[in-house]
């Protein structure tokens, strides 16, 4: 019993002092974390250096391309077909010959009406024959006034008869040139309707054949009254300038870019109640036919000019619930600023910013997801990683034929 009471204040000595230096080591623990995390680099983010620009402003809207020209040729005048003077599908010219009717019926009404013709001639110059005898003996009173009279109307409703018959032969002549039907403007044919044998008449509903001009073509497209209005509205607070006539660029449907830029060549002037748009139409050289009436494109219309604006990378703007655009800046103290901007559109992978951005203010690029308002960071200047499609891709290795269960296990035993 004495030597248990003599222990205990020896043991309760040396667990305070134990306790003591667990203490102590886990307040140096605690310190030596503080410092680390104070000694912990700062966050690096890339950073653009925001500088204004002038940037064309491009919207792109749906198309459809229509001929230039077009014309159904359909017959003036009746008959039957001997023959058709053209490859279908081809080029052909204004005026060129297309196909051939039988001739005989008009020829035969031509030489009709030069016949009447001939005959109000002569009919004409007996009258007037008379007409002279009856001057003569008008003067010893050896016809009546009357008589002579007479004869002088018979006279003038002959000269009418003959400019009538003149009439009637010119328009047979007219009708014989139909015989031969011509091309009435240049372009490229579709299929014919008809054969040689076919009987056709003048005037008739159904086209013989169609002929397009290609070279230039029109592409319709549609806008819609609300982006025609912001358009607009933008001219005329100068926001936009559009000094120059507007250009066009076409996107083909496989993806392809035309060559060749276009010009606007019309707008409607009222509002299609159906679909809230407007038909814009432009034109385009088409000189190797690589466009085709009805084909869809993409039409890239440059409205015009933003002066003095900012193209900010898309990975670099973000959106609150609102709707409101923000980006981060980094200020002159190595902090992080949270900045709302405005931007009209999109050039390429840009937003084009409008408002919120001055002249050398340095934009986070990389880095948004990891920074935070406030925070101190480190800048390096951003660059810009290479599209997908123009990085190096390894090469791919040649397939192997796959081997039989045979081959497989002689290889193990081997």
């Amino acid at each position: 019993m004495m030597s248990a009471k003599l222990w205990a204040p020896a043991l309760t000595a040396c667990t305070l002092a134990i306790s003591i230096a667990l203490v102590g080591c886990n307040n140096k623990k605690d310190a030596q974390q503080a410092a680390a995390s104070q000694q912990a680099p700062m966050a690096e983010v890339g950073v653009l250096v925001a500088q204004p620009q002038n940037v064309e402003k491009t919207v792109e809207l749906a198309g459809r391309t229509s001929p230039y020209e077009v014309s159904e040729v359909r017959p003036q005048t009746s008959g039957v077909i001997l023959k058709r003077l053209f490859a279908e599908g081809s080029y052909v010219k204004a005026g060129q010959a297309l196909y051939q009717l039988d001739p005989r019926t008009n020829t035969a009404s031509v030489d009709n009406a030069n016949a009447a013709l001939l005959q109000q001639r002569a009919n004409l110059a007996s009258l007037k024959t008379k007409a002279n005898r009856y001057q003569q003996l008008i003067g010893i009173n050896a016809v009546s006034k009357q008589d002579y009279d007479d004869l002088m109307g018979q006279i003038h409703v002959s000269e009418a008869q003959i400019e009538a018959a003149q009439a009637e032969l010119k328009n047979a002549k007219i009708n014989l040139g139909y015989s031969t039907i011509r091309a009435p403007i240049s372009g490229q044919t579709n299929r014919s309707t008809v054969t040689t044998g076919a009987l056709v008449t003048a005037n008739q509903t159904n086209a013989l054949v169609t002929i397009q001009r290609l070279d230039p073509i029109y592409v319709d497209i549609n806008q819609s009254s609300s982006d025609l209005l912001r358009l607009r509205q933008e001219l005329k607070q100068g926001s936009l300038d559009n000094s120059n006539n507007a250009k066009v660029k076409l996107k083909l449907e496989d993806g392809s870019i035309y060559p060749i830029e276009g010009t606007l060549a019309f707008s409607d002037a009222s509002v299609d109640t159906s679909t809230g748009s407007v038909t814009i139409r432009a034109i385009f050289q088409n000189p190797n036919h690589l466009l085709l009436p009805g084909m869809y494109a993409t039409a890239q219309i440059v409205e015009g000019v933003l002066p003095n604006v900012y193209l900010v990378p898309q990975i670099a703007v973000t959106r609150t619930p609102t709707g409101q655009a923000t980006l981060f800046v980094v200020n002159q103290k190595g902090n992080i600023e949270v900045r709302n901007v405005e931007t009209s559109g999109t050039q390429g992978s840009n937003w084009i910013v409008t408002k919120g951005l001055v002249a050398g203010d340095k934009v986070v690029v990389d880095g948004v997801a990891k920074v935070k308002e406030g925070q101190q960071v480190k800048t390096t200047p951003y660059k810009p990683q290479p599209d997908a499609a123009t990085t190096p891709t390894a090469k791919p290795t040649t397939a192997q034929a796959p081997t039989s269960s045979t081959e497989q296990k002689a290889k193990q035993h081997a």
